[in-house]
């Protein structure tokens, strides 16, 4: 079995995708069917030249000795070049602050894009969010969510999006929670692969748990593409294909997904003192998921 951190550092919320981390900040941005999801303007890609030149300089090193980082699986990058250079999504657990880095250093020289929690970009980070690739998901705007999907649309015509598929980030967490609906959605109306990848965590040594308190160190593995099934009607197509991505992100981080504490398909789970075993509630789960919480769809 992997290392697990079991910490109680972090206040994880009683239900598997909702957030904790609290905002500081609200810039009151709107994101409508007027928010550029992809800004194209010259001064923007300007700025975002000299972050990826900064990001590729010292943040990726810094990350690396920070949080002693680790890729595997970039042989499959390679593999399946000719697959990814027509648009692919990628899909992991989220499990810390800088993870997105961890990504973005994986696969690079490509560049990603990420879909994030729209608060984030309307807090104190989110000048930066936005600069790294980050694309607000609407809340409670139907136009705004059609021009986020325009959005989805448009990164994945040859390009890279990234989707953290439980929903919110729960920090130094082991298992893997269930799968919300949008990556399904994604996937099959655009027709593209999935590329699953998952953070595994390490036991630190005697310097880094002494010294810097860490947690844990990471390791990030790159799995291979996965493609949805044509034979199988639209919704038990998306079903099918967030359960086979959510079994290969169990593998990727060590465990097996029938020994996983939670079940494929987000159904309003509960943290794992209270979820049933991942074995159980399949067939509810597998019918339900895909009826609520479609990302940027109403």
């Amino acid at each position: 079995m992997p290392f697990d951190p079991k910490t109680d550092k972090y206040p994880y919320p009683e239900y598997t995708d909702q957030h904790y981390l609290k905002i500081k900040k609200d810039n009151g941005a709107v994101f409508d069917r007027h928010y550029p999801f992809l800004d194209r303007s010259k001064a923007f890609r300007f700025r975002q030249f000299w972050v990826r030149v900064l990001l590729n300089l010292v943040v990726f090193p810094l990350a690396r000795i920070r949080l002693g980082l680790r890729i595997k699986g970039r042989k499959n990058l390679k593999k399946h070049r000719d697959v990814l250079r027509r648009g692919v999504l990628s899909c992991s657990n989220h499990v810390h602050m800088w993870d997105y880095i961890c990504v973005m250093r994986a696969v690079r020289p490509a560049r990603t894009n990420v879909l994030v929690w729209a608060p984030n970009v309307r807090g104190e980070n989110g000048k930066l969010v936005r600069l790294v690739g980050g694309i607000p998901i609407p809340e409670d705007d139907a136009h705004g969510s059609i021009a986020c999907m325009k959005a989805v649309e448009e990164v994945l015509n040859g390009g890279w999006l990234h989707v953290y598929a439980e929903g919110s980030m729960w920090e130094y967490y082991a298992p893997i929670r269930p799968f919300k609906s949008g990556i399904g959605v994604f996937a099959c109306r655009f027709d593209k692969p999935v590329l699953p990848m998952a953070f595994s965590y390490r036991r630190p040594n005697w310097l880094r748990r002494t010294v810097f308190r860490q947690i844990a160190c990471l390791t990030l593995t790159v799995g291979e593409p996965i493609f949805a099934d044509p034979s199988l009607p639209k919704k038990e197509r998306e079903a099918d294909l967030i359960k086979r991505c959510h079994a290969a992100v169990c593998r990727l981080a060590g465990m097996d997904p029938a020994e996983n504490v939670y079940p494929p398909l987000f159904d309003r789970n509960k943290r794992a003192e209270t979820a049933v075993p991942a074995s159980c509630g399949k067939e509810e789960n597998a019918k339900s998921a895909t009826e609520k919480e479609v990302v940027c769809e109403k």
